[in-house]
């Protein structure tokens, strides 16, 4: 009896503690790590299967270069997206790319009141 108590306390807390340490998000603080974190999540979201599946479907014969900027803020969420340069002239397509870029949330924070700006440039 006494053991089983002992048992079910550490498994209570062991599954406390590996749940809070896997739900939180590392907090961001230089602007040059989140430009970088923020380019390898974009990078990796244009490659996943979904995008793709997603971008064939509709836009299969899109191709060129965009260049957008991205507002990313407190929680890791996309505050903006703007494009700021593109030879891809599809307006559909860059309201798709809106859409699905201001959708996304990112495996990080920043702290209180930051926000910053990323400049990226995608191929499709």
């Amino acid at each position: 009896m006494f053991r089983t108590k002992y048992l079910y306390f550490f498994v209570v807390l062991f599954v406390f503690c590996t749940a809070t340490s896997y739900s939180q998000r590392p907090v961001l603080t230089d602007e040059e790590i989140v430009s970088e974190t923020v380019i390898k999540e974009i990078d990796q979201v244009f490659q996943s299967p979904d995008f793709a599946k997603k971008k064939n479907k509709k836009y299969a014969d899109v191709k060129g270069t965009m260049t957008i900027d991205i507002g990313v803020i407190q929680n890791g969420k996309v505050s903006s997206f703007f494009k700021v340069d593109s030879d891809i002239h599809n307006i559909d397509f860059i309201n798709f790319m809106s859409a699905y870029i201001l959708d996304h949330k990112f495996q990080f924070k920043l702290q209180k009141q930051q926000r910053y700006k990323i400049r990226y440039t995608a191929t499709f």
